[in-house]
């Protein structure tokens, strides 16, 4: 009986060396055969697929308005507001893995900012233009379209930032804000962007001096070197070992075209961006001001759901989860997940696991008591009637002007930033018009409505006026 050979046999190891090259040769062949098929099925694919219409327009942005999934849906619209940075379709990339059709799904009416690409004319734009004025009309444009004096807020990434401070300045029209990979505190949290926030190796003055805008070119490639092996090797690998796989030549495809179509940044924005928040952190120490006006987080006094990548290494939990503890609000939660930035957005799992979540935390904040679906009622009644009459009426009367002669018996809703639910509260503490209002001094309106005294102050210099 003859022996089998040893598996360290030098002639049954060369064998099999030989066969795993013919093998690999015969691989490489057929992959080399099907590359410009799957190639092209790669640039051909398609994104932000679920239907919309644009409802508003201001400079280059766009406010999208997503067409309903479901016959019943919930009063309370959400406004999603996305980054500067990139296009907003990585939160519509494909149909099974859409953040916009959860939300659809779920029941929600749907609205997205779509900044679009600042031209060399704006780089003088600063985060007072995009706040208080871009995204300040498009929450109004939200408001008027459901009805609603406060309308549910969900911000991704520079995106959460900026919907972080709109909140502070605007809390009586956001009645719940969700703030998904958002960096809201730079402080030794070990980010990519706090690194470049460093004073000494970074300077975005320089680069607006020298740019205008900061390119997207340049923010690409600063992100990818986080990671540089994972970005500019294994990826490619794992797209060889895969190119008879069809559905992951489709997903690469998208996420390779989402990658490469960046978008510039506002010079002044960028620069105010890194030195304000990643250099100097000035929204979590309460220290930002736009223009001459201070983002007081303290008022940011409704929910806060905060949604963070455990592998985030562009904004890592630690740079999201302490706001909660700096702000107004005493419900916030947190839905921490084991995936990374843009995995949020993109992958399965959180498709699965995460999204049914933050639906059902806005469904239970977004349902409307009785007093307010009156009050709706109310509003779309006087709105048809007008309509009827000829005569012209605002359901959201957003000035402290007075629709009358009759001075001090205006209701006290009429005060710009009292909105509905502010209105209810002041009304049980038998503050109902302008004139009780005026009468009232600044702790006992704080107490009654359940704000800071910096808000209080500010409604009552409108009636003392």
């Amino acid at each position: 009986m003859s022996e089998r050979p040893s598996a360290f046999d030098p002639f049954s190891l060369s064998l099999d060396a030989q066969r795993q090259s013919f093998e690999a040769a015969a691989d490489a062949i057929e992959k080399t055969e099907i590359a410009p098929e799957q190639l092209a099925q790669m640039a051909s694919v398609e994104v932000g697929q679920t239907d919309s219409e644009v409802v508003y327009t201001e400079n280059k942005l766009e406010l999208l308005h997503y067409e309903p999934r479901t016959d019943e849906q919930h009063d309370v619209p959400i406004l999603v507001i996305y980054a500067l940075i990139n296009k907003p379709f990585i939160l519509d990339l494909q149909p099974d893995r859409s953040v916009i059709r959860r939300l659809l799904e779920a029941g929600f009416d749907v609205y997205m900012i779509d900044w679009n690409e600042p031209s060399r004319l704006d780089q003088h734009l600063t985060l007072e233009d995009y706040v208080t004025r871009y995204i300040d009309n498009c929450v109004d444009e939200v408001r008027e379209q459901s009805d609603q004096d406060a309308i549910n807020v969900l911000g991704y990434c520079m995106g959460g930032t900026m919907s972080a401070m709109y909140a502070a300045l605007n809390p009586e029209k956001v009645r719940n804000l969700g703030l998904m990979a958002a960096g809201l505190c730079f402080d030794d949290t070990g980010g990519v962007l706090e690194l470049w926030g460093d004073d000494q190796y970074f300077s975005p003055d320089e680069l607006k001096d020298a740019y205008g805008n900061a390119p997207a070119e340049m923010l690409d490639v600063g992100f990818a070197l986080m990671d540089p092996v994972s970005n500019y090797v294994s990826k490619y690998v794992r797209l060889y070992d895969n190119l008879e796989n069809d559905d992951f030549i489709e997903n690469f495809g998208r996420m390779e075209r989402w990658l490469s179509e960046g978008i510039d940044v506002a010079g002044d924005t960028f620069a105010q961006f890194v030195t304000d928040i990643y250099q100097e952190n000035k929204l979590y120490n309460n220290e930002l001001y736009l223009g001459d006006t201070h983002v007081d987080i303290e008022n940011i006094d409704m929910p806060v759901l905060q949604i963070t990548g455990e592998y985030d290494h562009l904004i890592p939990s630690e740079t999201s989860i302490p706001f909660n503890e700096v702000i107004g609000s005493d419900d916030t939660e947190v839905i921490e997940y084991s995936t990374g930035h843009i995995g949020l957005s993109v992958s399965g799992s959180s498709h699965e696991n995460v999204w049914p979540e933050v639906c059902e935390w806005y469904e239970e904040r977004s349902q409307l008591d009785d007093a307010e679906a009156i009050e709706i009622d109310d509003a779309s009644d006087a709105a048809d009637e007008a309509v009827d009459t000829q005569e012209p009426t605002s359901i959201h009367d957003d000035t402290d002007e007075t629709t009358d002669d009759q001075g001090d018996v205006d209701d006290v809703e009429s005060v710009s930033g009292i909105g509905s639910t502010y209105a209810d509260r002041l009304r049980d503490a038998g503050i109902e018009t302008t004139g009780d209002l005026a009468a009232a001094d600044v702790e006992t309106v704080a107490d009654a409505a359940e704000i800071p005294e910096s808000r209080a102050e500010e409604w009552l210099s409108q009636v003392s006026e």
